[in-house]
């Protein structure tokens, strides 16, 4: 069921709106703009209805304020008043206000701009999930990467920690599409990239198709050592897939990766070490395919075999 935030600071207005919606929404009703924008900042809501009369914080400035946190931008807010100049209709779509609902109320008209609202909501936000999504893979796709990507690493700076960029390639994956189909190899990236997936399960943790036969995964935390351990079992992991590759240097599919630990220091840049973990992605094929190669904290390349 879709979430509704009534902001209001007149109980009897809030519990009458409630009443109208509550048959086919979750309502949470909070009694001032303070409450308010805690409430918003949760990301469980599908639409926000905010009353424009409120002590202290007036709804114009709470939405100003939803408009410029990350998290609530993009929740679409009706303002609720009994306010009917034009002027303050104008100020409220200035600020991004996507409607006005005038009191008195009409059930009718609330549940009909309510749902309209709400429907757009789901509907933007499949839209938008699907284009930060790969069709075949079901993982990020290269746009949400980067997107993903430079947030993580300023994180990573601000707090300190151990960012790893690791890069795969299936090895020889022309001639496996050569010699089996592209249908073939289209099931052979969806099974290394839901291989990776399942290895890859903290929150801290991310993987996205980058292109073609290749994939980008991001981690933060952890010892350099153990995240280099853990990626060579990934590997080991998509060879036991034995999924049959007559012309690779192993009977079966495999993938060489390529990475790279660092610890962000002010000035550093996310695409200077994703190019290094794509060079030692290069380095792995390089040195025979089917094996990690990486570039530890200690400024020295790490060879798996």
């Amino acid at each position: 069921m879709e979430k509704i935030l009534i902001v209001d600071d007149s109980v009897t207005q809030a519990t009458k709106l409630k009443s109208i919606l509550t048959d086919e929404y979750d309502i949470i009703i909070a009694q001032t703009a303070k409450e308010g924008l805690k409430c918003a900042s949760s990301g469980i809501f599908s639409l926000i209805l905010l009353d424009v009369v409120m002590p202290e914080m007036d709804g114009f400035m709470l939405l100003k304020r939803l408009q410029e946190e990350i998290i609530t931008q993009s929740v679409p807010v009706i303002l609720i008043t009994s306010l009917s100049d034009i002027q303050n209709e104008q100020h409220g779509f200035m600020l991004g206000a996507v409607d006005y609902i005038t009191k008195p109320f009409h059930p009718v008209i609330v549940k009909a701009r309510v749902n309209t609202h709400v429907k757009l909501y789901r509907y933007r936000k499949q839209v938008e999930e699907q284009s930060m999504t790969d069709q075949l893979t079901g993982i990020a796709n290269r746009r949400q990467h980067d997107l993903y990507s430079v947030a993580k690493w300023n994180e990573a700076s601000r707090l300190r920690v151990p960012f790893s960029i690791f890069m795969f390639d299936i090895d020889h994956f022309k001639v496996y599409n050569d010699t089996y189909g592209h249908p073939a190899g289209d099931k052979v990236i969806a099974a290394v990239a839901k291989t990776i997936s399942q290895n890859l399960r903290r929150t801290m943790d991310f993987v996205a198709r980058y292109g073609g036969e290749e994939f980008v995964a991001i981690l933060l935390g952890g010892a350099p050592q153990s995240i280099f351990e853990h990626v060579k079992k990934i590997r080991r992991n998509i060879e036991e897939l034995k999924i049959p590759h007559k012309a690779n240097v192993s009977p079966w599919v495999t993938v060489s990766i390529g990475g790279v630990t660092i610890t962000p220091q002010s000035g550093d840049d996310y695409a200077t070490y994703l190019k290094i973990a794509d060079t030692m992605l290069y380095d792995a094929k390089h040195f025979g395919r089917n094996q990690v190669v990486w570039y530890g904290d200690d400024r020295k390349q790490w060879l798996e075999k």
